[in-house]
Formats: structure tokens, C-alpha cells, sequence
């Protein structure tokens, strides 16, 4: 990886924006100076000061994510002050994983646990090991969801799995996060890493005009009508035709060859 000037938990793999959140040193709680730093690179992102193809959310240590630091939330002399504060600070951070136009891939290996589970839940794809396992956490500590895990999780279990999980606090293994669809798919423990970076590598190589049609079609889908997103999927594809990656998907297919949608960009 290539750390990037002024960034000290963030950096390129390749075409891969590479963003840690959570670190050994930090006992693999979240830490605010990777949130704080991912939030400012996918700003640059947006703005095309950083170019990369997708997102790769990691954990630098033994887990992908242990959940926020409660001794950090105990320390605090004004408690509701502190989370106000690292809660704007992560949904910041979520805000704008959520508005990229790229792929986002989660490496989760290990504990997500609290917050680390709703960033999980808020990639487009989630590489587990077969040691992976996430926890809602927050009841255990009587605090209520935060990183948009209430928004996220009914929408990928349902509504009523999603207060089950939630509120009971449940313990979910890799296999039933994967029968969940809370997990994409799983690997072996110690490629999960390699794994997530290859999909993310993947993805950025790819059509990634396609991928910002696509996700943004997923984005208005759970509010329109099927009529109105039928309507949007023709303007979508309509559009997609005319510019440079439809063109050279549709002729590569054509011509039996492999398209280089890098060549469009």
C-alpha cells in the first residue's frame, strides 16, 4: 500500500482507496483519527483529488472492528457531549461511504462488533473468515445504534430480523451473517484481507461508470415505485448506452473480446 500525503491510516492499493478503522494499537476499537482521516479521503475522492476505482474498509489488527471505545465513553466528563461528538464524526464518515459512486468492499475478519458491524452492514460487499463474527453491542452497554445500523440492517435482514438482532443483542456467526446476507461470502481467516482486496481490485478495473449507474439505482430503489424506478432504469441504461464503457462493453461483446473499460476512463 501507498500511504497517501497527510494520511496516516489511509492509502492506495493500486486503484484501491484503502481506509483502516480501526487499529491494534487502539485495541481494534474505532479510532477516531482513521474515521476522521477515511472521512477526508473520500471527500478528496469525491472531488477527484484521489483517484481509485473502490473502497477497502479494513481493521489493522486482529479484528475488523471491536465496536467503539466505552473506557473512552466512561472517561468523558460530559458523556452526551462525547458521543455527540464521535457519532457526528462516524456519520460523517458513513454519509460519504454511502454517497461514493465506487464500490465499497469490507474486509471483516474477526469481532464487528457496534460500530464496527454498522460499517460492515454499510459496504456493498463484506468479505468474513470463518472465525467472523458481529454483535449489534449495543444494548450490553445501554446505549442505542449509531453508524447507521438502524437504517441499514432492516434493509438487508428485514425489519423484524433486525429488531432480533438488535435488541437481543445476538451473537451471529459467520455462516448465519452469510445466510443473513450481513456477509457477502466467506474465507478462510487469514485471507480475508487478500480476498477483499482482490474484489476490490477487481472492481476497479472494471466499468465504473456501470457500478455509480448501478448503485444509485439500489440507492432510490427502497423509496420508489416500481413504476418510477422502471422509469429510471431506462433513462439509466439509456444513458449507459451512449457513453464510452456501454459503447466498449456492447462492441467488445460483439467483436468476442475483452472489453478495457480502463481505456474509457
Amino acid at each position: 500500500m501507498t500511504t497517501l500525503d497527510g494520511f496516516s491510516h489511509v492509502g492506495l492499493d493500486g486503484d484501491v482507496l484503502r481506509i483502516a478503522i480501526a487499529t491494534a494499537a487502539n485495541g481494534t476499537a474505532l479510532d477516531f483519527d482513521c474515521v476522521d482521516e477515511g472521512t477526508a479521503a473520500l471527500r478528496a475522492l469525491a472531488a477527484g483529488e484521489i483517484a481509485a476505482g473502490a473502497v477497502l474498509l479494513v481493521g489493522d489488527g486482529a479484528n475488523f472492528c471491536a465496536g467503539g471505545n466505552v473506557r473512552d465513553f466512561a472517561g468523558a466528563p460530559d458523556r452526551a457531549a462525547f458521543l455527540l461528538d464521535i457519532a457526528n464524526r462516524l456519520h460523517d464518515f458513513v454519509r460519504l461511504l454511502a454517497a461514493t459512486t465506487v464500490p465499497v468492499v469490507a474486509a471483516v475478519q474477526g469481532w464487528a462488533a457496534g460500530a464496527g458491524m454498522s460499517l460492515a452492514c454499510a459496504a456493498d460487499i463484506a468479505i468474513g473468515g470463518e472465525s467472523t463474527k458481529l454483535r449489534a453491542a449495543y444494548p450490553g452497554v445501554g446505549l442505542t445504534p449509531d453508524g447507521g445500523m438502524s437504517f441499514t440492517l432492516p434493509r438487508i435482514v428485514g425489519a423484524r430480523k433486525a429488531a432480533e438482532l438488535i435488541l437481543s443483542d445476538t451473537i451471529i456467526d459467520a455462516d448465519e451473517a452469510v445466510r443473513l446476507g450481513i456477509l457477502s461470502r466467506l474465507v478462510a481467516d487469514d485471507e480475508v484481507k487478500d480476498e477483499a482486496l482482490k474484489v476490490a481490485a477487481g472492481f476497479a478495473a472494471g466499468p465504473t461508470s456501470s457500478y455509480a449507474g448501478i448503485k444509485a439505482l439500489l440507492a432510490r430503489s427502497g423509496e420508489s415505485t416500481l413504476s418510477d424506478q422502471l422509469d429510471a432504469e431506462a433513462a439509466s441504461i439509456s444513458a449507459a448506452a451512449a457513453g464510452p464503457t456501454g459503447r466498449e462493453g456492447v462492441d467488445a461483446f460483439v467483436e468476442k473480446r475483452r472489453p478495457d473499460f480502463a481505456a474509457t476512463r
